[in-house]
């Protein structure tokens, strides 16, 4: 998908304001937000996707758990998990929904933590090694993929094989989960941005197998 959060290597919009310390949060709202959002019954690429379909200008405007805030409808009404009118009025209407339990502060923890994917491995070595040459595709698909827009149809070297994970692209399209290996793929800067970029400097990216190529 080619939209507006897919900004990685975009100019003029403007300076990053750092903070020292940062705080985790900058408000309690924000804090409830991230709660909810991973408390979610859906995919984490389906939540991705939902962010990613918040029209252009609204999605520049918005802060970051605003874009979060503004994901929560559509994905709790499209699963049945209350109705449009249940969230305008804040009460249940026509009972308590039973098909989902109420989640303790336990189990969100256990929601949250990255799982080994390892037990989803596909048959076989991962496709490509470290030290190799391999390319992005340079492809521009109208859903949602974790393949940025910056390194399409550009060549790096694989840094580190990551093991195997579900493939973005295929679960949001209700293709299957398509298990693949992950790497760590490393581009030059220059090979990213041309000659003016510091030739010291480098990307990493992780990527799927279906976003490489052999170089």
């Amino acid at each position: 998908m080619n939209g507006i959060h897919d900004m990685g290597g975009m100019q003029d919009m403007g300076s990053i304001r750092r903070e020292t310390p940062e705080p985790v949060f900058h408000a309690e709202w924000e804090r409830r937000i991230f709660a909810l959002f991973n408390a979610l019954d859906v995919s984490d690429s389906a939540r991705r996707q939902q962010i990613e379909l918040i029209a252009p200008a609204e999605y520049l405007r918005m802060s970051y758990y605003a874009r979060w805030l503004a994901a929560i409808e559509p994905l709790l009404t499209s699963a049945g998990m209350l109705t449009s009118e249940e969230l305008e009025s804040g009460k249940v209407i026509g009972g308590t929904n039973q098909k989902w339990d109420v989640l303790t502060a336990a189990e969100a923890h256990t929601w949250i933590t990255p799982q080994s994917g390892t037990k989803a491995a596909p048959n076989g070595l991962a496709r490509y090694q470290v030290n190799e040459r391999v390319r992005a595709r340079n492809m521009n698909p109208v859903g949602h993929t974790r393949l940025p827009r910056y390194v399409r149809g550009k060549t790096g070297t694989i840094e580190r094989v990551c093991g195997v994970a579900l493939l973005p692209d295929a679960v949001t399209q209700g293709l299957g989960e398509k298990p693949q290996h992950v790497y760590s793929v490393r581009f030059a800067a220059r090979e990213l941005w041309g000659e003016r970029a510091n030739e010291r400097d480098s990307v990493c990216v992780g990527m799927w197998d279906d976003y490489l190529e052999p170089a």
